[in-house]
């Protein structure tokens, strides 16, 4: 199995910044595409970013120039530079990993989420 642990969520004022964390551990052999979603009170998931092993990366509309997505592979870990916050990024955040595991199969994991709230 494989666990995902994120950290770094909070309470900020809006136009602030926050660094979140995701680290990947267990049965492991490599990592393919790592990312982050959100979830905002009544609303569905939705895409904030996500990077390749090759560093590739996407982002939601809504976060483009403002949030930066980064990984150390060395570490299975994913970061989310939040800057410029506004009160809409109010929500859930989750991290989200496809792993390789250790006996060659694929596998589609979610953290347990860490909350951000924005304050105006």
């Amino acid at each position: 199995q494989v666990r995902l642990v994120e950290s770094g969520g909070g309470l900020v004022q809006a136009g602030g910044s926050l660094r979140l964390s995701c680290a990947a551990s267990g049965r492991i052999f490599s990592i393919n595409v790592m990312g982050w979603y959100r979830q905002a009170p009544g609303k569905q998931r939705e895409l904030v970013a996500t990077i390749t092993s090759g560093f590739l990366t996407n982002y939601g509309d809504s976060v483009k120039g403002r949030f930066t997505i980064s990984r150390d592979n060395a570490k299975n870990t994913v970061y989310l530079q939040m800057n410029s916050l506004k009160p809409n990024d109010t929500a859930v955040y989750y991290c989200n990993a496809d792993v390789v595991n250790t006996d060659f199969s694929d596998s589609h994991y979610w953290g347990q989420g860490t909350q951000v709230t924005v304050s105006s």
